[in-house]
């Protein structure tokens, strides 16, 4: 992430558990790889799969078209469980966002 990326502070981004995600984020890669797609494509089809209309953003033209695509991506049985597999519920390390219990206390 570049220095002034504001997800630099959340959790999930910081030391070992940004490692620990990476792994994460490196098994998606290799299921997208066999798929011949991307990851972000992927994780589209995925959640298409699962009953879920996402409403990604994007700043360029080229993610749009690559984001449409998605559509045209069927998943079996197979590939979800190998989803479910590599990404279980939960695998994410670190919270999400910061402990906010504290402020101005």
């Amino acid at each position: 992430l570049p220095q002034d990326d504001w997800r630099r502070h959340r959790p999930r981004f910081q030391g070992e558990n940004f490692q620990k995600n990476l792994e994460l984020v490196d098994r998606v890669k290799e299921i997208a790889t066999t798929k011949q797609v991307t990851p972000a494509q992927l994780a589209l089809a995925w959640l298409l799969a699962q009953g879920v209309v996402p409403i990604p953003g994007t700043s360029r033209r080229k993610y749009l078209e690559e984001n449409v695509a998605a559509l045209g991506i069927t998943l079996t049985r197979e590939d979800l469980q190998q989803i479910d597999e590599a990404a279980p519920k939960g695998a994410a390390s670190g919270d999400r966002y910061e402990d906010m219990s504290v402020v101005n206390r």
